[in-house]
């Protein structure tokens, strides 16, 4: 089962030599035309948004980022040596031999098997399973990664995972299909446990489980920090000064209105309760971050009003 590799790059547009900054605004700019929730093609629209956001998970990290350069500057197309050694250079492989590759979870087979945190877990025993009376072993478990995005953790939702086997002793690819229940409220690191999914116990022994650990989808207008979110919110300077009252997005392609005070100013924070994701007893808050924006250009009248404000206005920004 061979891995076909991934130009992370190519995915977002941007050169090999761009700074992490690029690599954050050519997120944003095209996660925002492929959300699922805005995008005109809804048939390819959810794809895409994970490709993207894949991209973005090893690009906007210097360690990953680094490990992804310098297994591209080697990647002949073939059979590239895996990193550290523990992995098949086709698929993820288990210690007892069998290799496996996941569909349905967000991430590509490239991804699981360079960058995730996932893989083969090795159980107690030969091959990793459990002896057990007359021999028997059960089967190791199995870990991978979900890709989540913030609207499946705040509504829930159910996902088809194909996980592939292939046993190279007999070189039968077996395709296992599971549905698997993403709860509301969920977070980044839980794992999800899906019993008897794992590989293949021997001489009568039980299968193992599937783990698949939950990786938070980045958003291109909010941050998931546990069950609260953070979205930033620009103001105009007299927006500011004297207040006003301005619709901001929630998850689910809904808006609140939301009061700015007179005098708000950069990095403040407002508190929105219960918009939130979602957990026992009362939700997650939602917390909107201000900074003020200012005009790139103006016209004469408004260079002129602007000055007529600097003469009148009695605000000192700094001690003399």
């Amino acid at each position: 089962m061979a891995v076909e590799f991934r130009d992370y790059y190519e995915v977002l547009g941007i050169a090999r030599d761009a700074s992490q900054a690029d690599v954050k605004k050519a997120f944003r700019k095209l996660a925002r035309i492929h959300h699922p929730d805005v995008s005109k093609d809804k048939s390819t629209a959810e794809e895409k948004f994970k490709e993207i956001n894949e991209a973005y998970e090893v690009l906007s990290d210097t360690e990953k980022r680094k490990k992804y350069d310098a297994l591209g500057a080697n990647w002949n197309g073939q059979s590239p040596p895996p990193p550290g050694g523990g992995r098949s250079s086709s698929g993820s492989s288990m210690p007892g031999g069998e290799e496996f590759q996941f569909e349905g979870t967000g991430f590509s087979d490239f991804f699981e098997q360079y960058f995730s945190g996932g893989g083969a877990r090795r159980a107690a025993g030969y091959g990793g399973g459990y002896p057990g009376q007359g021999g028997s072993r059960r089967g190791q478990d199995i870990e991978g990664d979900l890709m989540v995005t913030l609207e499946e953790a705040f509504h829930g939702s159910m996902r088809t995972i194909s996980l592939r086997k292939a046993d190279p002793r007999t070189g039968r690819v077996v395709t296992d299909e599971v549905q698997v229940r993403i709860p509301a409220g969920i977070g980044e690191g839980q794992r999800l446990r899906v019993p008897g999914h794992g590989g293949q116990g021997a001489g009568g022994g039980a299968n193992g489980d599937l783990y698949l650990r939950v990786r938070m989808a980045a958003h291109p207008d909010f941050r998931v920090k546990g069950h609260d979110l953070f979205r930033d919110l620009e103001l105009a300077p007299w927006e500011a000064v004297l207040g006003t009252t301005l619709a901001v997005n929630i998850p689910g392609g809904k808006s609140v209105q939301v009061k700015i005070p007179a005098g708000t100013g950069t990095g403040d924070q407002l508190r929105l309760k219960g918009y939130g994701l979602p957990k026992k007893g009362a939700p997650g808050d939602l917390y909107v971050e201000v900074s003020i924006a200012t005009p790139p250009s103006v016209d004469a009248e408004e260079r002129a009003l602007w000055e007529k404000l600097r003469d009148v206005s009695k605000f000192k920004p700094r001690e003399d």
